[in-house]
């Protein structure tokens, strides 16, 4: 059984943990975007997209900017809510069921989208907790 005292010590580490696996996968996205974002623009095109290397920049800024978010809590369910629309597009769009005649494991690639998807849908319910987490009530125009 767990106890009032007990409950909020795990609890906090556990949300803190989550926004630092958020923040974590979308550095890594990033980070392989601006390391060769041409290879990005590539993928991007062979997905039948307009402007490859312009969604390329955009994808990218966007990861940064909800990676701010993740580590900060500023904005956070709103990030949260906009990440899980995001994976959900690039489920559809890069491992949907197009892809898996050519290769089965894209399928394993399209659930693991809307696993992740789940978290963050949890997560923008909960929100980013109460501990090092910026309130960005207060910077939202009444």
């Amino acid at each position: 059984m767990v106890t009032g005292s007990n409950k909020a010590g795990w609890t906090t580490a556990a949300v803190l943990t989550a926004r630092l696996i958020f923040a974590l996968v979308f550095i890594m996205a990033a980070s392989f975007k601006f390391i060769d974002i041409a290879a990005t623009a590539d993928y991007i095109a062979a997905a039948g997209f307009p402007l490859p290397k312009l969604l390329a920049w955009l994808a990218a800024l966007l990861e940064l900017g909800l990676v701010a978010c993740f580590f900060t809590g500023a904005y956070f369910s709103e990030a949260a809510l906009m990440a899980a629309a995001y994976v959900v597009f690039l489920a559809f769009a890069f491992h949907g069921p197009s892809h898996w005649k050519g290769n089965q494991s894209e399928f394993g690639f399209f659930v693991d989208h809307f696993t992740f998807t789940a978290g963050l849908l949890f997560a923008a319910v909960h929100g980013p907790g109460r501990v090092l987490a910026i309130n960005s009530k207060r910077f939202l125009p009444r």
